[in-house]
């Protein structure tokens, strides 16, 4: 592959995670929202475990991008 493929996929990668970033913050946002206007303990508990859920998948999916980052950059000093 090429340098130029490289550094196209690290910018992509980047704009990807600022996306997945954006995301964790409105779904934790509108959980609050959630949470804050259930009206029963168990919907209450079901959303709190709805919020954490959705924040650790969107964490994960941040550290694969993270990774797939360092790994084309690694890539990218081996065509050099």
């Amino acid at each position: 592959m090429s340098k130029e493929y490289y550094k196209k996929k690290i910018i992509d990668l980047r704009a990807s995670m600022t996306k997945e970033k954006e995301a964790k913050k409105r779904d934790n946002e509108r959980y609050a929202s959630l949470i804050k206007g259930a009206s029963t303990q168990s919907s209450k508990a079901s959303y709190r475990k709805s919020k954490i859920d959705a924040a650790a998948r969107h964490d994960r999916n941040i550290e694969s991008y993270k990774r797939q980052i360092e790994s084309a950059k690694e890539s990218l000093k081996r065509c050099k």
